[in-house]
């Protein structure tokens, strides 16, 4: 058994939970500019379709259910030896519910490098607490009286989270796992060289080729709920 693993989620794991990705082919939001939902400037300009973009996001998450996918990694972290970092692009709860039915292991630990949409910011001190209705368009802060409470969301043009931990697990890594991930977005579409870097065995697990698929040294495409479990049980 490999002794250290990193694994990145993206949007195609969640997608077969019901959970809508939010960019589409025609590079909308949920039929809005990036720029306006997803950008410091955005939420500046307007944070009253801000706020209400990212509380549907929120009031839909008790809809939704992990998926054999996420089971299967909840499953994996409670028997792994080694360090196990699980990396996710997603700001949804669905690997935390996962986790709950399982004991991980003392090496496991979860990073949302997107930030999760059941906590909040302040925008003064960058404090953050778990939040799990709606934000008005001016929330006002706990933490200061002169900041708000904004998505904890990394927007485009802000730098994702825990940056330094995941690249330390990178450089120590023997095995790397992507999945449903679409290779598009960085840094994590560069995660996988940094893995080769290292020396790892890099798999890619997708429902179709990737952008970085030329990267790995394996590939296993069809639908997460299936390829992901049954390849888990190889290890």
């Amino acid at each position: 058994m490999s002794s250290n693993l990193v694994v990145l989620t993206g949007a195609g794991i969640s997608a077969e939970s019901g959970v809508p990705t939010f960019r589409a082919s025609d590079g909308l939001w949920e039929g809005h500019r990036i720029e306006e939902v997803a950008s410091p400037e955005g939420f500046a300009a307007n944070p009253t379709l801000v706020q209400d973009f990212y509380n549907k996001r929120r009031a839909l998450l008790p809809s939704v259910h992990p998926n054999a996918a996420h089971m299967a990694l909840a499953e994996l972290a409670g028997r792994w030896d080694g360090e196990f970092l699980l990396v996710t692009q997603n700001v949804d709860d669905l690997h935390e519910r996962a986790l709950a039915a399982v004991t991980p292991r003392p090496g496991f630990n979860l990073i949302h490098m997107h930030g999760e949409l059941l906590k909040a910011r302040c925008t003064a001190t960058d404090r953050v607490c778990g939040w799990t209705g709606d934000l008005d368009p001016w929330h006002d802060s706990p933490f200061s009286p002169d900041g708000w409470l904004r998505p904890h969301i990394v927007w485009f043009g802000e730098m994702p989270l825990e940056m330094g931990r995941i690249y330390a697990a990178l450089e120590r890594c023997d095995l790397f796992l992507s999945i449903g991930t679409s290779g598009a977005v960085y840094p994590a579409a560069g995660f996988v060289k940094e893995a080769r870097l290292a020396g790892a065995r890099t798999v890619e697990l997708n429902l179709e080729p990737s952008l970085g698929a030329t990267s790995f040294d394996e590939h296993i495409y069809g639908p997460a709920g299936e390829i992901v479990p049954a390849f888990l049980n190889t290890l």
